[in-house]
């Protein structure tokens, strides 16, 4: 190599270095005056964390609590009648395997069984009877009936037709 090849490397060098020491300088006074810079709040981001930090439930506490707590109930059971119970469907042993199972086949809470003999002084009673207990629930000292077997969405006519159908397979 000659002098002169040297003399070149030696100044190519330390322009290649000022160059780095320049874009390094840039980058720092870049990220300096984006950090004094104020940001925007990004509204996603905002929803976000709003719709996380929500609480689960709210509390009531008495009168007030009791008012709120009661028109809430009445939006449900509101909001349940608007559905439709197993697609509208009036067959009764498909409601009753579906619901009325449950409690009817063991007994639950004095549910009389398939059974003539448990059934034998509620059919004195008539029908109608059986389809308001039905219907409205009942509370007596053989036992409870939830309103409409306790699924608010079922139809009175899905109700009577599943009343029928138990009837109607008495064993």
């Amino acid at each position: 190599m000659t002098p002169f090849d040297l003399e070149f490397l030696k100044k190519f060098a330390q322009i290649i270095a000022g160059l780095m020491v320049l874009t390094v300088a840039l980058i720092v006074g870049a990220h300096y005056i984006y950090g004094k810079q104020g940001r925007d709040p990004n509204p996603a981001i905002a929803a976000a964390v709003t719709e996380r930090i929500v609480p689960v439930g709210a509390v009531y506490a008495g009168a007030t609590g009791d008012a709120a707590l009661a028109l809430a109930q009445q939006r449900a059971q509101e909001a349940a009648k608007a559905q439709v119970a197993y697609d509208g469907s009036l067959d009764g042993k498909f409601i009753y395997d579906k619901l009325c199972t449950t409690c009817h086949t063991g007994g639950v809470a004095g549910a009389p069984k398939l059974e003539k003999a448990a059934w034998t002084a509620r059919i004195a009673q008539g029908n109608d009877l059986m389809y308001k207990h039905a219907i409205e629930g009942f509370v007596g000292q053989a036992g409870n009936m939830p309103a409409r077997g306790g699924n608010p969405s079922l139809s009175d006519e899905q109700v009577k037709a599943t009343v029928d159908w138990m009837l109607a397979n008495l064993q």
